[in-house]
């Protein structure tokens, strides 16, 4: 089967993907994380915080699921959780077939070669103590995935080079990097162990407008080589549609709307997505456009 290209809303093409696999690669069924509250001088459980309160969803090899909404809404928890970064209240959550919160020993440590994340802020990331060969390197090490002191070096300029920086960058440290850099180098690391899923946790939102589609399009290019999967979560609806084959909106810890990229943004059907789409800056400045603000959402 060939790839013919298909037109997207924003009027570019992209690939037509290959037919659906009857399982999904990833599944998350009533995912909930909540937080005690203590107070008073024993420090008691008064109550909860209910970050993330029954998301369900399922993810598809090939394909990048969008999870949206402000800030606060839970999105990110609900990413780290689902990678055992943080602990789970409750919920299942099946990768590749396997449980991964029962996991264990073994079964856990190839899990998490196989499922990575890049994060929101690239500085924070990067240990700056270290030399870029040495950050990139470690998961090879770690994991045991090279044999010799020259098959690592090879292996981490190969990854810098894939994502667009120089294999020179392997002996410098994190400072001596723009954001944009930075953020190439954090991808690269999360390509090091050759995974089957990613969660790219706003990996956008820190850098300035102008580098934002260099890296979209790198982790676009990225998925389509690898056959990678995203779980892209990010605040901006505009990233969101360039970038996701499906979008799930969250809004106070739960999934108010959940479809095609098509579907969701063409037609959306609760009030809080017509809001977040209402919010997305037009670049011609004579389109008026009717602004939908609803109940309880920042603003």
């Amino acid at each position: 089967m060939t790839d013919t290209p298909t037109p997207t809303q924003d009027g570019s093409s992209r690939p037509a993907r290959p037919p659906r696999p009857d399982a999904p690669l990833l599944s998350v069924k009533d995912l909930k994380v909540h937080f005690p509250i203590r107070r008073g001088l024993l420090q008691r459980v008064k109550g909860h915080v209910k970050a993330v309160d029954g998301v369900s969803f399922d993810l598809w090899p090939g394909e990048t699921l969008g999870l949206v909404g402000e800030s606060g809404c839970g999105k990110t928890t609900a990413g780290r959780a689902l990678l055992r970064l943080i602990p789970a209240t409750g919920g299942s959550v099946r990768f590749d077939g396997k449980d991964v919160l029962s996991a264990r020993g073994g079964e856990l440590r190839t899990l998490r070669r196989q499922m990575q994340i890049i994060f929101q802020d690239p500085g924070g990331s990067l240990n700056p103590r270290m030399r870029i060969g040495a950050i990139i390197g470690e998961p090879l090490r770690v994991h045991g995935m090279v044999k010799s002191r020259d098959e690592l070096r090879e292996r981490v300029g190969d990854l810098l080079v894939r994502c667009g920086m120089p294999k020179a960058a392997a002996e410098r440290y994190p400072h001596e990097f723009s954001g944009g850099q930075r953020q190439r180098i954090g991808i690269a690391r999360a390509l090091a162990l050759n995974p089957k899923f990613i969660v790219c946790d706003e990996p956008t939102s820190a850098l300035d407008v102008s580098i934002q589609s260099s890296i979209l399009n790198l982790l676009a290019d990225l998925r389509d080589d690898f056959k990678l999967s995203y779980l892209f979560i990010s605040h901006d609806m505009a990233v969101i549609q360039h970038i996701c084959d499906r979008i799930a909106v969250m809004y106070k810890g739960r999934l108010v709307e959940y479809g095609t990229r098509d579907e969701v943004l063409d037609t959306p059907t609760h009030k809080y997505t017509q809001a977040l789409l209402s919010a997305v800056p037009q670049a011609d400045p004579t389109v008026k456009r009717k602004r939908v603000i609803y109940e309880g959402m920042a603003t």
